[in-house]
């Protein structure tokens, strides 16, 4: 063990036993040599937004993930679980239902009309995270 271990937090050493590799880290690696003017290039990502994802400033949504899943020649499906996108539950499951009904509660709620409602279809998920932020404003518990 060098030096720099006994800096480590518990959670960076369980991350480094388990082998883990923050997303950033991960596409910063895969990328390798190739500059990111040459992944913008191929893309269309900006070269900006490759580096704050790489480290670790921002989140790469799922667009972006599969883009340079195909770029780096690795399966998507994984590159997206590693990001923080993980499977979507099917429309008519339980959990999907009673995301929607907790969704629908938020957004007839008329003291939580503030902001950009909104528009278009929304993924489960999406409408899950905005359920938890109306429970973590409200105190309320509309998920189990």
């Amino acid at each position: 063990m060098n030096q720099h271990d006994d800096n480590l937090e518990p959670q960076d050493r369980r991350e480094e036993a388990e082998g883990y590799e923050d997303i950033g880290a991960l596409l910063k690696r895969l990328r390798g040599r190739v500059s990111l003017r040459e992944v913008t290039r191929r893309t269309g990502v900006s070269a900006s937004y490759l580096s704050q994802i790489e480290r670790g400033v921002s989140q790469p949504g799922a667009n972006v993930v599969r883009k340079l899943a195909e770029l780096y020649n690795v399966d998507a499906q994984e590159l997206l679980k590693r990001a923080g996108h993980g499977p979507q539950p099917g429309p008519y499951t339980d959990e999907a239902m009673d995301v929607e009904r907790a969704y629908r509660f938020v957004l007839d709620d008329p003291a939580f009309r503030v902001g950009t409602r909104p528009d278009g279809p929304m993924t489960v998920n999406a409408k899950r995270f905005i359920v938890e932020m109306y429970e973590k404003f409200t105190g309320k518990r509309l998920l189990e």
